[in-house]
């Protein structure tokens, strides 16, 4: 299995940070074969699956939109999975669902090795006549019972959803990471990375970015403000993906952590703690820490835990006596680099050592 993004959902691991985001009536089995190469997580679907929401489908399908309507669902679907598996790409499955026994049932019938994702994404009106897609968004009691359901099934859940539909995104995702969703797949819209960080700085939920990420410029916005993954729907071609694939791969091989924030005071998400020097001065660290309810002091304690035994714990000769205060590999630092020769610590490995940093941080402050 690749090791070079290190990118893990549960106990699933994942070859690349581009996934291939479902198109109805399009993305089989074929489909994500054909782009294997070049994805970790190929999303199948979306499917219909109770009879609300198969009615749905056939009225969409009748009014010229290409749906998937299989006589035998779950063999279908049994097959797309292993078309997929063996491509060497993890799958997922896009499920239209009116109510969550559905999607009991569903779990029940295909098992626990695979993504769920709840489509709270489709905006055609027999869809959310029928109480699915963006009708979820809308009545969120009934997406975070969905949640719960699948999670309560004991499978990986994502939830696909459209930004600016939802009275309070952030609101609703910090609602939906509390419920048990592993993973945000979020369909930007126009709102861009602005819109990524206030919903990164909410939670640690796993966050798939959507939209329009065709080059390698968006892609670094997107990990750099809070996205673990992007993932192409319409764009998702061979030449697109192929020139995505190979910058990202270039960059990680240059800098270590893949997706790594821009350093808070230059518009950082709040990942970029593990880059923060000690809260000594006006910053805006400062404010980030009064909005967190974490005094100056407990955030000390907090770095110097995470860092104790670690290679970070070094750096006597840094600004503040440990590479734990140290910013990015990117910003120029003598004092910083002579403590990473000293140490015999290559950049590539400071910066993984950091993202660790970040998880620890991550946990202890949404524990």
């Amino acid at each position: 299995m690749e090791t070079q993004f290190n990118i893990k959902i549960e106990d699933i691991s994942i070859k690349s940070p581009i996934a291939a985001a479902c198109m109805a009536g399009i993305s089989d089995g074929g489909y994500i074969e054909k782009i294997s190469e070049y994805i970790g997580i190929g999303i199948l679907g979306g499917y219909a699956i109770d009879d609300d929401t198969i009615k749905a489908a056939r009225i969409m399908s009748n009014e010229g939109r290409n749906e998937f309507l299989p006589r035998n669902l779950i063999e279908y679907i049994k097959v797309q999975k292993a078309i997929v598996e063996l491509a060497g790409v993890v799958p997922a499955i896009n499920i239209r669902a009116s109510e969550a026994i559905s999607l009991a049932n569903l779990v029940e019938n295909l098992g626990k090795n695979l993504i769920y994702e709840i489509d709270a994404h489709c905006r055609q009106k027999p869809m959310i006549d029928a109480k699915s897609g963006e009708y979820l968004l809308l009545h969120p009691e009934v997406l975070i019972s969905f949640v719960q359901t699948l999670k309560i099934a004991g499978v990986v859940v994502s939830v696909k959803i459209r930004a600016g539909v939802a009275e309070n995104d952030p609101e609703l995702i910090r609602l939906l990471w509390k419920a048990g969703a592993d993973i945000i797949h979020v369909d930007l819209m126009d709102n861009g990375f602005p819109y990524l960080k206030k919903i990164r700085d909410v939670s640690p939920v796993f966050i798939i970015a959507n939209n329009g990420i065709t080059t390698y410029a968006k892609a670094k916005d997107m990990f750099s403000h809070g996205a673990d993954m992007i993932s192409l729907a319409r764009n998702a071609n061979k030449n697109t993906l192929s020139e995505l694939d190979k910058s990202i791969r270039q960059n990680t091989k240059e800098h270590g952590w893949y997706n790594a924030p821009k350093q808070l005071c230059r518009g950082g998400d709040i990942r970029s703690l593990a880059f923060c020097c000690m809260p000594v001065k006006p910053c805006p660290l400062l404010p980030t820490l009064e909005k967190l309810k974490i005094s100056p002091q407990e955030f000390v304690n907090m770095k110097m835990e995470a860092v104790a035994g670690t290679p970070l714990e070094q750096g006597s000769s840094t600004c503040f006596g440990s590479l734990a205060y140290c910013c990015k590999d990117s910003t120029p630092c003598m004092f910083r680099d002579a403590a990473l020769n000293q140490a015999g610590i290559k950049k590539t490995n400071y910066m993984e050592l950091k993202r660790e940093l970040s998880r620890k941080l991550m946990k202890k402050i949404f524990t």
